[in-house]
């Protein structure tokens, strides 16, 4: 089964439509799988920096990542975020997997896609989001402003998905680490 999450309660049949951040490739349905659905329990909007180990990450980024954690996946929202959070109705929609493919681009965040129009299996709410979230196996953290651990996470060895960037908080300025050459 995949999966794909909306504010929408009442889709009856998906369409293909073209991707903003895949311009390139043709118009799809855009499916998850079960693996990364917790990536999707947030408001549709609410941008997010997702990271996991890997088998490629190295003992430096384990240790810099989750030396404090027990966890293998840390999610991060901005503080702005948690009203919305805490009050959106979002709906989880099901899918047969049949005509959907996984998306090589991105395979790792577990993207699957559909050039078909597709038809849900079933549609439920999802409710309580901040509880079903930390009753897996994730740390859940906010922050004031997302773009230094963005900029840390990508240039580590670790996995990652992030989501709806474009609507960070722009007014913050990070600062350059300690030690690093600023012009």
């Amino acid at each position: 089964m995949l999966f794909h999450f909306s504010e929408e309660p009442n889709i009856k049949v998906f369409k293909p439509r073209q991707s903003k951040a895949f311009p390139h490739i043709e118009p799809a349905v855009w499916a998850i799988d079960k693996s990364h659905k917790l990536h999707y329990c947030f408001p549709r909007d609410c941008p997010r920096v997702i990271y996991w180990k890997a088998e490629w990450t190295n003992e430096e980024d384990l240790n810099r990542f989750f030396g404090e954690s027990s966890v293998d996946k840390i999610i991060v929202v901005e503080n702005q975020w948690l009203e919305c959070i805490r009050n959106v109705k979002l709906y989880m929609y099901t899918f047969p997997d049949e005509t959907f493919k996984l998306f090589e681009e991105a395979k790792t965040a577990g993207y699957y896609i559909s050039h078909h129009e597709i038809t849900p299996i079933k549609v439920e709410q999802v409710e309580d989001l901040i509880g079903k979230l930390v009753s897996e196996n994730i740390e859940l953290r906010f922050t004031p402003d997302l773009y230094p651990i963005r900029n840390k996470v990508v240039a580590s060895t670790l996995d990652f998905s992030i989501i709806r960037f474009s609507n960070a908080k722009k007014d913050f300025v990070s600062k350059p680490e300690e030690g690093s050459n600023s012009a």
